[in-house]
C-alpha cells in the first residue's frame, strides 16, 4: 500500500471527526455525527492494519472479544447509569495508550530523548487517566463514597507524586536504552496510577461532570502522545481533537458551576456544608400537592416548563414525561425543557435522556435561553432537579453555591417540585426553592408520580 494513499486515506478520516465533531455539538444532527465519526475510525483502523502487514489471527480475536462486550454493554446498561459507563470509556482510552507506549518501548527500547519524553507522556497521562476514571466508576456506581476523600498533608502528598513522577521522566529521557531505564519507565507507570488515584479521590459527586470531561481529555491527549510515539499521524489527530474539545467542555462546565478548574481538583467540594446541610439550611412551611391538585395547576396552564435532573435519570421517568408533554401540548398548553449544563452526572446526561425518550430538539431549551422568559411562565415542573434550581446560589453569599448560574425557577408562577424527600443535592444543602410561597412539593417517585398525573389528564 502506497504511502500517498495511506495519507490522503488518513486525511479523509481526520475530516470525518472533525465533520462528526462538529454535528455533535446539535442533538437534531448528534447521532449522524456519532456514524461519520465512527466511519472515520473504521477506514483508519482497516487502513493501519493492512498498511503494517501484521499477523491478524490476535489482533481479529481482540477485535471479536471488545466487540461483544461492547455489545452486551450497550443492550444491558441502564439510561442511569451511563455516566459509569463514559468513566469507563475514558479509563479503557488511557490504559490504552499507556499499554501502547510501553510495548512500543519494551520492543525498542532505542529511542530519541523526544520519543522518550512523548512516551512518558503517553504512559504518565494515560495511567493517571485510568485508575482516575476507575475511582470516578466508582463513585458514580456508589461503589465508593461518593463525598470528598481528604485528608491532612493531601496536597502535600500529590505535589511529591508530580516532583517524584517528573524527575523519573526526566532521568528516564536521558537514558531510555538503558536497564535503570526500564527501572525508571515501571516507577513512572506505578506512579501515573496512584497519582490518578489521590488526584481524584478528594473530588465530590457534584463535581463529576467536570471531571468526566476532564478525564475525556486527558485520554485524548495520551492518544495524542501515543501517536507521537509510533508515528502515526491518524492517532495524532484523533487523540488532539479528544484532548482540545475535552478542555473547552471542562471550561463550559466550569463555567456554568461559576467555579475554576483549580477550585474543583483542590478545593475538596462538599467536606465543608456542615452549616449548610438539611437540618440547618434554609427553613420554613413546605406545602405539600396531591396528584389532583397539580393535574388542577397544570390543566389551567398556558405554559409549562420542565427541569429534568439526576432525579429524572434515577426514575427513569423521561417517556411518561414525553407522554405527559404530549398530553399538555393536546391541551393547548406551550411546552419546553429547560436544560443546565451540569445537570445529571455527565455532560448532556439530560439531553441525552430526553432524546431518548423523542422530545422534540426544538423544546429543549438552554438555561441562558429560558431564564429571560421564566417570569412568564406560568407552571415550572422541577423533576430530581436540587443544586440546579437552589435561589440560595443568587442570594446566599455563605452557601457553598453561592455564584454559580441556575434555571431561576422560583420566579415562575407557579413551581411543582417533585422529589421522594426534602434530603438535600450533591452539594448537601437545603434547598430555599422547597420554601417558597409559590412551590408545591409532590412527594414520591418521579415516575409513578408523572403517571399518576397522565391518568388523571385521561379520566382513568
Amino acid at each position: 500500500m502506497s504511502p500517498l494513499f495511506i495519507n490522503f486515506a488518513y486525511i479523509f478520516s481526520g475530516a470525518l471527526f472533525i465533520l462528526g465533531l462538529k454535528m455533535l455539538s446539535s442533538p437534531s444532527t448528534a447521532r449522524r455525527g456519532n456514524l461519520f465519526s465512527a466511519l472515520g475510525m473504521f477506514v483508519a483502523i482497516v487502513v493501519t492494519l493492512l498498511a503494517q502487514g501484521l499477523d491478524y489471527k490476535w489482533i481479529i480475536l481482540g477485535m471479536a472479544i471488545g466487540t461483544g462486550v461492547g455489545v452486551v454493554a450497550a443492550v444491558r446498561v441502564e439510561m442511569t447509569s451511563m455516566p459509569e459507563m463514559v468513566a469507563l470509556f475514558n479509563g479503557f482510552g488511557g490504559i490504552s495508550s499507556l499499554l501502547l507506549a510501553w510495548a512500543e518501548y519494551h520492543q525498542h527500547p532505542e529511542m530519541s530523548v523526544f520519543i522518550a519524553i512523548v512516551a512518558f507522556l503517553s504512559a504518565f497521562i494515560g495511567g493517571v487517566t485510568f485508575t482516575g476514571s476507575m475511582v470516578a466508576f466508582g463513585k458514580l456506581s456508589g461503589k465508593i463514597t461518593q463525598k470528598a476523600v481528604v485528608f491532612k498533608g493531601q496536597h502535600l502528598i500529590n505535589a511529591a507524586i508530580l516532583v517524584t513522577a517528573l524527575g523519573a521522566a526526566a532521568l528516564f529521557c536521558m537514558t531510555p536504552a538503558s536497564g535503570f531505564g526500564y527501572t525508571l519507565f515501571v516507577i513512572i507507570v506505578l506512579v501515573a496510577l496512584g497519582f490518578g488515584v489521590t488526584s481524584t479521590i478528594p473530588i465530590g459527586g457534584a463535581d463529576m461532570p467536570v471531571v468526566i470531561s476532564l478525564l475525556n481529555s486527558y485520554s485524548g491527549l495520551a492518544a495524542c502522545a501515543a501517536g507521537f510515539v509510533i508515528s502515526n499521524t491518524i492517532l495524532i489527530v484523533a487523540g488532539a481533537l479528544v484532548g482540545a474539545s475535552g478542555i473547552i467542555l471542562t471550561k463550559i462546565m466550569c463555567k456554568a458551576m461559576n467555579r475554576s478548574l483549580s477550585n474543583v481538583l483542590f478545593s475538596g467540594f462538599g467536606t465543608k456544608t456542615a452549616a449548610h446541610s438539611e437540618g440547618d439550611g434554609p427553613q420554613g412551611e413546605i406545602r405539600p400537592a396531591t396528584a389532583e391538585d397539580v393535574y388542577y395547576i397544570l390543566e389551567a396552564a398556558d405554559s409549562v416548563v420542565f427541569v429534568p435532573g439526576y432525579g429524572l435519570a434515577v426514575a427513569q421517568a423521561q417517556h411518561v414525561v414525553k407522554e405527559l408533554g404530549d398530553l399538555l401540548e393536546a391541551n393547548d398548553t406551550e411546552v419546553s425543557y429547560a436544560i443546565h449544563p451540569v445537570a445529571g452526572r455527565m455532560p448532556g446526561h439530560m439531553n441525552v435522556l430526553l432524546a431518548e425518550a423523542n422530545v422534540p430538539y426544538d423544546q429543549l431549551v438552554e438555561m441562558d435561553d429560558i431564564n429571560p422568559r421564566m417570569d412568564m411562565v406560568d407552571v415550572c415542573v422541577v423533576i430530581g432537579a436540587n443544586d440546579v434550581v437552589n435561589p440560595a446560589a443568587l442570594d446566599d453569599e455563605s452557601s457553598p453555591i453561592y455564584g454559580m448560574p441556575i434555571i431561576e425557577t422560583h420566579r415562575a408562577k407557579t413551581v411543582i417540585v417533585l422529589k421522594r424527600s426534602m434530603n438535600p443535592g450533591f452539594a448537601g444543602i437545603q434547598n430555599a426553592l422547597f420554601f417558597a410561597e409559590n412551590a408545591r412539593m409532590y412527594f414520591g417517585d418521579a415516575k409513578a408520580s408523572i403517571q399518576d398525573l397522565v391518568a388523571e389528564f385521561k379520566g382513568d
